[in-house]
């Protein structure tokens, strides 16, 4: 199975943290990029709503998926999270392979060394 690319909001960085920072600890994702600003308008129980988001951009694979939905579930505070994959067809070969290696649950991995907190 290939690399894939899920998308999830989020209603602060906060919680884009506390995901990404799960799924990176339980090996369900190679790397999750969070970006700020996003503002969606969207229909939400009969009324146009607009907020501002936070997008996660989590690189995995697709065997992981399941695991990675499970995971986006259990931390997510909305009542119904965006959960979307989309399929690399095209990209980098040593990207694509870091993406892999860095989800191997038997790798010997140091989660400690070297995390840094970037404002």
């Amino acid at each position: 199975m290939g690399a894939i690319v899920v998308v999830t909001t989020v209603g602060s960085e906060d919680q884009g943290i506390e995901i990404a920072q799960e799924l990176i600890a339980r090996r369900q994702a190679a790397c999750v990029n969070i970006l700020p600003g996003v503002r969606s308008i969207y229909r939400w129980k009969g009324k146009i709503c607009r907020d501002g988001e936070y997008l996660l951009i989590v690189k995995t694979m697709a065997d992981e998926y399941d695991a990675v939905a499970e995971t986006i579930l259990e931390l997510h505070r909305y009542e119904l999270p965006e959960l979307l994959a989309f399929e690399i067809s095209r990209g980098d070969d040593d990207f694509l392979a870091w993406i892999e290696s860095s989800l191997d649950k038997t790798a010997d991995f140091d989660d400690e060394a070297d995390v840094e907190d970037y404002e």
